[in-house]
Formats: C-alpha cells, structure tokens, sequence
C-alpha cells in the first residue's frame, strides 16, 4: 500500500504543478480558474489519497468542505466572467 500511495502522491504533486503554470501562464481568467478548479481538485484527492494510506475516517469532513469550497468558488467565478462580458448599461 505504501507503494501505491507514494505513486499517487507523485502524480498528484506533478498535476499540481501543471495546474499552477496554467494559472500563471493562463492569458484569460477562464483558463486560470480552469487550472484553478483542477488545483481544488487535486487538493481533494491528495485528501483521499491520505484517508486511504491512514486507514481513518476522520479526514472526510475536510475532504467535504475542500469539495464544497471548490464548487462555490467556480461557480461564483463563471457568474463574474459572465457579468464582465455583458454590456447591459
């Protein structure tokens, strides 16, 4: 096990690298919030990676609320995107 979480962990930490030169290499603020997002994302699995190599359950709530955060602030950054290309005045 402690081979399959270490392997994990290698591949969670080169997609988090990806993912922060998209963010600051990304021209558009969609791009940035895409790797952003995904950023989140491997935050979130790392968590899992973690629960699985510890055996304990205690971490789901952090792994919830990291889940959560995540969706709200892409959600909250499409409605910015979206009102900064609408000319409505």
């Amino acid at each position: 096990m402690d081979l399959t979480t270490t392997i994990a962990y290698v591949g969670l930490a080169v997609a988090a690298l990806l993912c922060l030169w998209r963010v600051l290499r990304g021209p558009t603020i969609a791009e940035r919030m895409v790797g952003l997002d995904v950023l989140v994302l491997v935050v979130v699995s790392g968590i899992g990676v973690d629960i699985v190599r510890r055996g304990e359950s205690i971490n789901v709530n952090v792994l919830v609320v990291a889940s959560l955060l995540g969706f709200v602030g892409t959600a909250l950054t499409a409605r910015l995107i979206e009102g900064l290309g609408s000319d409505d005045g």
